[in-house]
């Protein structure tokens, strides 16, 4: 896996092994040429980061800053080699169950990256449909903000009272939900 464009561009990170479930190349691609310049200058939050890819990729392509976000411990340490491998500045890496630490944080972010274990069966979690729902996400998403979800291709993109869908792209098994806060579009 290795960063595609940008400062750090063809740049290899490592993943946690058994883990996580990276955002292709190709996917990674597309969704960074859906966002275009929105990317340059943005504060980035890029939660269930795994590896950190998404993060990573708008680090560097411009991004401000990111906060990585994620509750495993072997993601936790994979991450920071990777920030230090790739030089990147202005990421910061926290150990944290996603929905507890958005309860807590008070900034505002432009750009939510959110790529969360797929919900496979109707006993899965489903955090897609639970991050939508939560006041708290809405709390950290700046007014103009994105917020860009990855889910199975197989399930269908939740609707919300507070977020408008616009865009949904499907690249073989993974699709790619781009919302903006209701009225902000």
């Amino acid at each position: 896996m290795r960063i595609i464009a940008g400062k750090a561009g063809r740049r290899a990170i490592k993943v946690p092994k058994g883990v996580t479930r990276p955002t292709t190349d190709f996917v990674r691609q597309a969704l960074f040429s859906m966002l275009g310049e929105r990317v340059e200058g943005a504060r980035v939050l890029d939660l269930f980061a795994g590896s950190g890819a998404l993060g990573l990729e708008a680090l560097s392509r411009g991004a401000a800053s990111c906060v990585f976000v994620d509750e495993n411990r072997a993601a936790e340490r994979v991450l920071g080699e990777n920030l230090r491998a790739t030089g990147l500045e202005g990421g910061r890496v926290v150990r944290a169950d996603v929905h507890g630490w958005l309860r807590r944080e008070r900034g505002a972010y432009d750009l939510v990256f959110a790529d969360p274990p797929y919900a496979r069966s109707v006993l899965d979690r489903d955090h897609v449909a639970e991050l939508l729902g939560s006041e708290s996400l809405r709390g950290v998403l700046a007014d103009d903000g994105l917020l860009l979800l990855e889910q199975s291709s197989d399930a269908e993109p939740p609707s919300s009272a507070d977020y408008e869908l616009l865009e949904h792209r499907s690249y073989g098994g993974s699709a790619i939900l781009l919302y903006a806060p209701q009225g902000a579009s």
